[in-house]
C-alpha cells in the first residue's frame, strides 16, 4: 500500500471516493498495477496511466442510465481529476460484452466474480479504502504484479485480447516479463 500512497493522484482519489454514496466498488486493474510497475521501474508513478477503473456492482440497477448517473456523480466530485474515469457496473457487463468483444459471457454474480475474469493475473485486483481501512481483492495473489510478470488469465479472454494488452503495455514498460499465451496453460497459483 505504501507505493500506492506515494502516487498522490491515485491515493487522493481512493481517500475521497470513500466519502461518496458509492458502495460495493473497487478501484481496479490498470492504475494500481501500473503504479506498482512504475515504482519498480523507476518511472514517475503516473507514467503511462490513462485512466482509473472504477468498478462497482449493483444488480438492482443494470440500466445504462444508472451507470451514467454514477459516472456523473464521480465527475462532479472530481471536476479537475487529471485522468479519465472509466466507470462500469459489473452487474451489466454481460449486456454489452458480445458487441464489444464478439462473444457472450454469463452475468457476474458479484464484483469479485468479475475481477476473477480480468485479463491477466497481475491486473486482476481491486483496491479501496473504507473508513481508513485498506481492502484488497487479488484472486491470483500479488507475486506476478511485483515480479512484473504478465500472465494471461484464460477464464474469459481470448488470445487476441491478451496479445493486444501485452503489446500496449510492453511499449510503455519494456521490463515486463511476458508469458506467451500458448505457453501459459491455465493459471495455477504458485
Amino acid at each position: 500500500m505504501e507505493i500506492v500512497m506515494r502516487n498522490e493522484v491515485i491515493y487522493d482519489f481512493l481517500l475521497r471516493i470513500d466519502q461518496l454514496p458509492l458502495r460495493n466498488y473497487f478501484i481496479g486493474a490498470g492504475c494500481i498495477t501500473q503504479t506498482i510497475w512504475n515504482d519498480l521501474s523507476g518511472y514517475p508513478l503516473c507514467h503511462g496511466i490513462k485512466d482509473v477503473d472504477v468498478v462497482y456492482y449493483d444488480a438492482n440497477d443494470i440500466t445504462s442510465e444508472g451507470e451514467a448517473g454514477i459516472r456523473t456523480m464521480l465527475a462532479d466530485a472530481f471536476p479537475d481529476f487529471p485522468l479519465k474515469l472509466d466507470v462500469k457496473n459489473q452487474a451489466r457487463v454481460h449486456m454489452w460484452y458480445k458487441e464489444r468483444f464478439g462473444y457472450e459471457i454469463p452475468p457476474y454474480s458479484s464484483l469479485e466474480s468479475a475481477i476473477d475474469t480480468w485479463p491477466t493475473t497481475a491486473t486482476a485486483l481491486g483496491l479501496r479504502i473504507v473508513k481508513d481501512e485498506w481492502q484488497l481483492y487479488a484472486p491470483f495473489g500479488l507475486a506476478d504484479l511485483f515480479n512484473r510478470v504478465v500472465r494471461p488469465n484464460k477464464i474469459q479472454i481470448t488470445q487476441q485480447i491478451y496479445e493486444k494488452k501485452v503489446n500496449q503495455w510492453i511499449a510503455i514498460w519494456n521490463e515486463l516479463i511476458i508469458v506467451p499465451w500458448l505457453q501459459s496453460g491455465e493459471y495455477a497459483d504458485g
